[in-house]
């Protein structure tokens, strides 16, 4: 497996003519959690949707596992090696939850190869195996953002793009979260990770992009992105 898992160069993308994303570029190396971090408006959740093909790109090239999937279409991607866990979660409350688990393996045709990878997500969420005939939408906020991880995890990605995991949670549940998160970076999962919370995130990443108005504008470890005073003035809330 190459280093590089992603490798977006000079991505320009948009909304009905007007662009919101400019020349971004970044890399993402095997095995890392990076972050993405801004404001609200800063253009992170455009970023994913540009990535996993739900927005087209205006210019610019998108590299997975040094194969171009610039504008390839959304529902091809998992098959390549991607999948993006939007943000609100997007679960399906009137499915069980082993059957919203199923949905994100249709890729995969062999009936074993899903009831193994069922069994491998029962294992990171618990809560989800001891309810999987229940329907979804009795989970609480938490457990619904595992559901939405658990699914996207059916298709044994390469590359996770999670936006937003943290969003409504409480604090004690984004703890919980991000260790699930350290944990897949445990197991080999690369993430690109989007999320406001700009502290828990610089805590659990290995590298961080700082986005604002759609252009990058800082980049670097997360621990030394962590200890800039601007940083920290700016995104963290603190003087």
């Amino acid at each position: 497996m190459p280093d590089t898992v992603l490798d977006v160069q000079n991505l320009s993308a948009g909304y009905g003519g007007i662009r919101v994303l400019h020349d971004i570029s970044l890399k993402v190396k095997k095995g890392r959690v990076v972050a993405v971090l801004g404001t609200n408006g800063a253009g992170k959740t455009s970023l994913l949707r540009a990535l996993s093909g739900l927005i087209a790109a205006e210019q610019g090239i998108i590299r997975l596992m040094q194969r171009e999937i610039t504008n390839i279409p959304a529902h091809k991607l998992p098959a390549a090696g991607m999948v993006h866990v939007p943000e609100g979660r997007h679960i399906f409350g009137t499915m069980t939850i082993r059957e919203n688990l199923e949905l994100g393996a249709f890729t995969v045709a062999d009936a074993r190869t899903r009831h193994e990878r069922i069994d491998k997500v029962f294992e990171i969420f618990p809560i989800l195996a001891e309810r999987q005939g229940q329907d979804a939408h009795y989970l609480s906020g938490g457990q619904q953002q595992m559901l939405a991880i658990g699914r996207g995890l059916m298709a044994a990605p390469t590359l996770l793009l999670l936006d937003e995991p943290s969003m409504g949670l409480a604090p004690i549940m984004v703890k919980e979260i991000m260790v699930i998160i350290d944990r897949l970076r445990e197991s080999g999962i690369t993430i690109l990770l989007v999320e406001q919370n700009s502290r828990v995130a610089l805590r659990h990443a290995d590298y961080g992009y700082l986005l604002e108005l759609g252009r990058i504008v800082r980049e670097g470890c997360a621990a030394e992105l962590a200890r800039d005073d601007s940083i920290v003035r700016t995104y963290l809330g603190e003087v």
